[in-house]
């Protein structure tokens, strides 16, 4: 098989290493071949995403990103997993939908984006029906979003850090607040607000998820301050309070304990204070009872 040539010379995301993943790696620790964790029909995801039948999520390892609190720092840090094709991985796609999930959800996708742009043309070639959707921490390029146009359904997007300071010293990842924000404007231009079928499941639209850090460390308040300005009050909002100290948290007094009430309800104020339509909050400490607020 042809070398894909933008994996000569790899800056497919903001990190720009310029590597040749055919001979080396660079900060996602990823080469030439996407590389799997796992794949399964998932129920964790948010309600409109999960729905009854569960989100058919594939979770690829490594990461551009080194988030020092990770829970999956198995899968992303520590880069368990093996090694796939563009054409096997089409084919998990298919496996997924024939056990009829409502969608495919590729979980922390942006360092394969190349390779799964030919995977995903592969799979509707295929007969994959079912929405596409992209799970991503944000710190993409917009050239790079801009080549999933018409390939991706549903954006599930993070929004990790208002402080550039926060997310270097945190995830490594300079200029974050400024690189996110353009993606996720991106993102919005190309499926705009959650569209729901009528079994309230979605089909189209971006979503975005804040999980919520101990002290602050995010700057909440910012983060939705920016998409009540720039994306509006009717975007779907996750709140997510299942912080808990894992990976190399230890490492900052500020990311060394969990969540508090107080800081998490902190944070529910802030979105009903900007009045976002459709925001769902969790019950503190469990990661998986999603409880709609003020959504609808």
């Amino acid at each position: 098989m042809a070398k894909i040539e933008q994996l000569l010379n790899c800056r497919m995301c903001p990190r720009e290493c310029g590597v040749n993943r055919y001979l080396e790696t660079g900060f996602c620790r990823s080469g030439n071949l996407l590389r799997i964790n796992t794949w399964q029909k998932h129920f964790g995801e948010e309600p409109y995403i999960s729905g009854t039948k569960g989100s058919g999520t594939i979770f690829f390892s490594g990461c551009n990103l080194s988030c020092i609190f990770c829970q999956n720092y198995e899968i992303s840090q520590l880069n368990h997993g093996k090694e796939y094709s563009i054409c096997q991985t089409a084919d998990i796609m298919l496996e997924l939908e024939s056990e009829g999930v409502h969608n495919i959800n590729l979980v922390t996708p942006s360092h394969f984006s190349i390779q799964l742009i030919e995977a995903l043309h592969l799979a509707r070639k295929k007969g994959l029906t079912i929405p596409v959707v992209w799970n991503t921490n944000s710190y993409e390029k917009v050239e790079a979003l801009q080549k999933l146009d018409g390939l991706v359904n549903i954006y599930l997007a993070d929004f990790k850090y208002a402080s550039n300071a926060a997310a270097v010293k945190l995830s490594q990842a300079p200029d974050y607040f400024n690189i996110a924000t353009k993606a996720i404007r991106e993102m919005y231009r190309q499926v705009g607000h959650i569209k729901l079928d009528e079994d309230d499941i979605a089909w189209r639209g971006l979503a975005v998820r804040l999980l919520v850090l101990p002290e602050d460390a995010n700057g909440t308040d910012m983060i939705l301050k920016w998409l009540n300005d720039n994306i509006g009050t009717e975007v779907y909002l996750s709140l997510m309070s299942q912080y808990y100290p894992a990976w190399q948290a230890e490492k900052y007094p500020e990311t060394a304990r969990s969540l508090t009430p107080s800081e998490y309800e902190l944070a529910v104020e802030a979105a009903e204070r900007y009045g976002f339509e459709n925001c769902l909050i969790q019950e503190l400490a469990s990661s998986s009872d999603w409880t709609p607020d003020f959504n609808k």
